[in-house]
């Protein structure tokens, strides 16, 4: 069996929920090619989401990058993995860099460029990113989805905008 076949039973094992030979096989994928992107960004996804091993997660995730810069899953979740452990000022490094990637979707860079405004309650900021990420967008879908991200920020801002006036009004 070659290395190509092998990841993709990685990545059926993975859809089938049998993370034990995924990892196995991930793991004789580098063995044979230690610069194997995908592989490195599966087991990436494996650290963070099965184990915990933020560190090690990284490592992959990174590695993959660096292994194949135009490969473009290692991106997205390295980017999910800043986000969820709140490192953003790493987090907004990350999307610069993704910026100059010809393989990413320019709308999804603005998207989660959005996300982490948002997370961060500066709302007119993750508007404004979100409006950035239709104008890139060509899919329905995909911008049906960033309005409706823009109308739950439209309503964080208005709570907010209450919160606000109550405090001045006491």
């Amino acid at each position: 069996m070659n290395i190509d076949e092998l990841y993709l039973e990685s990545e059926a094992d993975i859809k089938n929920s049998m993370y034990v030979d995924a990892f196995r096989k991930c793991e004789s994928i580098l063995y044979e090619d230690p610069r194997h992107a995908p592989a490195h960004n599966s087991l990436g996804w494996l650290f963070k989401t099965q184990f915990d091993d933020y560190e090690r997660a990284e490592n992959h995730f990174v590695t993959a990058i660096k292994s194949d810069p135009l490969y473009p899953h290692p991106y997205f979740h390295y980017a999910t993995f800043l986000t969820d452990l709140e490192r953003y000022d790493d987090l907004d490094r990350h999307l610069q860099k993704c910026m100059t990637v010809v393989t990413l979707e320019k709308s999804w860079i603005y998207g989660k460029q959005a996300i982490r405004q948002e997370l961060q309650m500066n709302i007119p900021a993750a508007i404004r990113q979100y409006e950035l990420a239709i104008l890139c967008c060509v899919n329905d879908d995909k911008i049906k989805t960033y309005q409706e991200d823009i109308d739950r920020c439209k309503m964080k801002m208005d709570i907010l905008n209450r919160e606000e006036e109550e405090k001045e009004s006491n």
